[in-house]
């Protein structure tokens, strides 16, 4: 392939394209002579584990539990053309820019599933973006100058992390125990860092069905996170992409609903981060934020520098199917669905992990969280994994400090039951293969298979009650040991 790109001294002939060679000592040279050109920002900057996954999973031999994939085919191509017909009688409206903030009419769309969750809000107070990820951009590009200090949750959503890190913000994790991020450990952190002379630019929270945690934040929690707000004054980014999609269990206020109801009646310390992305389509790449307007009026701006505007065409696209009525039988049947795919990986994971893994049991949203013993490292374990043809995201991707060994993220949302099955007992096997070797290398005895467990105890599924019990269960320090502000044991 040739670009016909004339050189001077040798007229009309073409140039080929640099080749896509793998790493070597020529692609050395090549990064060497743009190194001084690139920003310092760069040397921190790191790639999204799920996305460096992506090309590889989308083999169609591969079963990938890696991706926070939604299950798209549930939406119908009949559906999808009887929505874009109708958005193609606006051409003219679709194929133009829309105002940076977005469509009034997919504003309302936002409203419908905000409402569906007991929040509302004002059109006013909105801007769409392109996926919620845009969101975690802007805030980071709003409000961070390198060496600030952001408090998230450990572990938290892999796909912060490259944001915060280009932005080379100085995180610090609180480790999560069931009930969500343990707020006396919030305090102590935030104590700690007013000593030093430094206060948090904001904290970063997956309260419902945590990415990859697969905790709920509590109500008195919740309440006690506003409160430190507000006596701080603090902002808090809440990121909410699976709130709708509870499986059991009561649903809880989001931060954003309980500030308003509870505060002056408007928001003056939480930035709300929602996405179309998990309740409808990701490939539509639109999500939203709703914040204080001082906060909104700096996202905006940010905005108009990334991309002027989000895509018209999704918009409507939006406003077109959320007007038709069809959107809470959609999700009626994606919360039947992923409920009995959140079961079937329960129970893979009973029938197929050693007898010293735990794992969470969400009440909704997309993943299960598995710890597996302290001496098996999951991204040794995803290469023996990805030789079976199966794929999950390692632990250490959702920390910045080398956290999360011996952790998996699991989706259950995105293949089918057949396929999770499967993909469990692959991962299985190569586990109790470690398990094995290990007892062979120390002499040491480790139950790795199902029949050391007490067959009794995995007999019945557990009744509601037991099932409120294990949810939400997960490999967490023990209680009565201290941790570091950066998650770590202090002994």
């Amino acid at each position: 392939m040739t670009i016909d790109d004339s050189d001077p001294g040798r007229p009309g002939e073409s140039r080929p394209l640099p080749s896509r060679r793998p790493a070597g000592r020529g692609q050395s040279r090549d990064l060497e002579r743009y190194a001084a050109l690139f920003a310092s920002r760069t040397r921190v900057m790191t790639s999204s584990a799920m996305r460096d996954l992506m090309a590889l999973t989308d083999r169609p031999e591969i079963i990938s539990l890696a991706g926070g994939l939604p299950d798209t085919s549930s939406f119908g191509d009949d559906t999808f053309l009887e929505v874009m017909e109708r958005v193609s009688h606006q051409s003219a409206r679709a194929l133009q820019y829309a105002p940076t903030e977005g469509l009034d009419v997919a504003k309302e769309a936002v409203g419908v599933v905000m409402a569906a969750e007991g929040t509302p809000v004002d059109p006013e107070d909105l801007l769409l973006t392109t996926g919620g990820q845009q969101v975690i951009d802007l805030v980071c590009k709003a409000l961070i100058d390198p060496g600030d200090v952001i408090i998230a949750e450990g572990p938290t959503y892999p796909g912060a992390i490259p944001s915060f890190t280009a932005y080379e913000a100085d995180v610090v994790q609180i480790p999560l125990d069931q009930d969500g991020m343990p707020i006396d450990q919030l305090e102590e952190t935030l104590d700690q860092l007013a000593r030093e002379g430094r206060s948090p630019k904001f904290i970063y929270t997956i309260p419902n069905f945590q990415n990859p945690g697969g905790v709920t934040m509590s109500l008195p929690r919740r309440q006690r996170l506003l409160q430190i707000a507000r006596e701080r004054e603090l902002l808090i980014l809440e990121d909410n992409p699976y709130g709708v999609l509870r499986y059991e269990g009561d649903p809880l206020p989001s931060l954003f609903g309980l500030e308003r109801a509870t505060g002056s009646g408007a928001n003056e310390f939480v930035i709300y981060l929602g996405t179309f992305s998990k309740v409808l389509a990701p490939g539509l790449r639109l999500g939203w934020a709703a914040a204080p307007h001082p906060v909104l009026a700096k996202l905006n701006t940010g905005k108009q520098g990334a991309d002027l505007n989000s895509s018209t065409i999704s918009q409507l696209f939006v406003a077109e199917y959320f007007a038709s009525g069809a959107w809470p039988a959609y999700i009626r049947g994606l919360k039947e669905r992923y409920r009995r795919r959140r079961d079937t990986m329960l129970d893979a994971l009973a029938e197929h992990a050693p007898a010293e893994a735990q794992w969470t049991r969400p009440q909704g949203g997309l993943f299960i969280w598995a710890t597996l013993p302290e001496w098996i490292d999951t991204t040794d374990l995803l290469v023996r994994a990805l030789s079976r043809n199966v794929a999950f995201v390692p632990g250490r991707a959702a920390f910045l400090n080398g956290q999360g060994g011996s952790s998996m993220r699991l989706n259950f949302s995105g293949v089918p039951e057949d396929d999770i099955r499967e993909g469990i007992r692959r991962i299985g096997e190569v586990i109790n293969e470690q398990v094995r070797l290990y007892g062979t290398i120390t002499g040491r005895r480790a139950s790795g298979a199902i029949e050391e467990r007490d067959q009794r105890e995995l007999a019945a599924p557990p009744t509601p009650e037991e099932g409120a019990a294990l949810a939400d269960v997960l490999h967490l320090p023990r209680p009565g040991k201290k941790t570091d502000r950066r998650g770590g044991e202090l002994r």
